[in-house]
């Protein structure tokens, strides 16, 4: 799901969120908009997680929302999480021979 459905998702007019700046911002940023002061772009709560999103036609926007209005967005994203035990035993192995950077062949005892 891309940031357009995520929007529309949560109810959220994309034209209402407050336009970011047009370089990227560092965490310190980020943090500083979570002070109590922003509120959540689709309840109204104080903001507790904040993000920079790119709203096509509009541009780089913030959009500030509260835990749960976070929460439902993120459990709307595809989880990029391997699904099989196959998959996670690829990534695994990757991982670890991108880290020793030698080949690596893991050996699973199958039931």
């Amino acid at each position: 799901m891309d940031t357009a459905d995520v929007l529309r998702t949560l109810g959220i007019d994309p034209a209402a969120l407050e336009p970011a700046p047009p370089w990227a911002p560092y965490r310190g940023t980020s943090l500083a908009r979570i002070d109590g002061s922003q509120s959540c772009a689709r309840c109204g709560l104080p903001a507790r997680a904040t993000r920079v999103v790119d709203v096509p036609g509009l541009g780089r926007r913030w959009l500030d929302t509260c835990r749960d209005c976070f929460l439902a967005a993120a459990r709307l994203l595809p989880s990029r999480m391997p699904s099989t035990v196959e998959g996670i035993v690829a990534d695994l192995r990757a991982a670890a021979a991108a880290e020793v950077g030698a080949p690596l062949t893991v050996v699973v005892d199958e039931p």
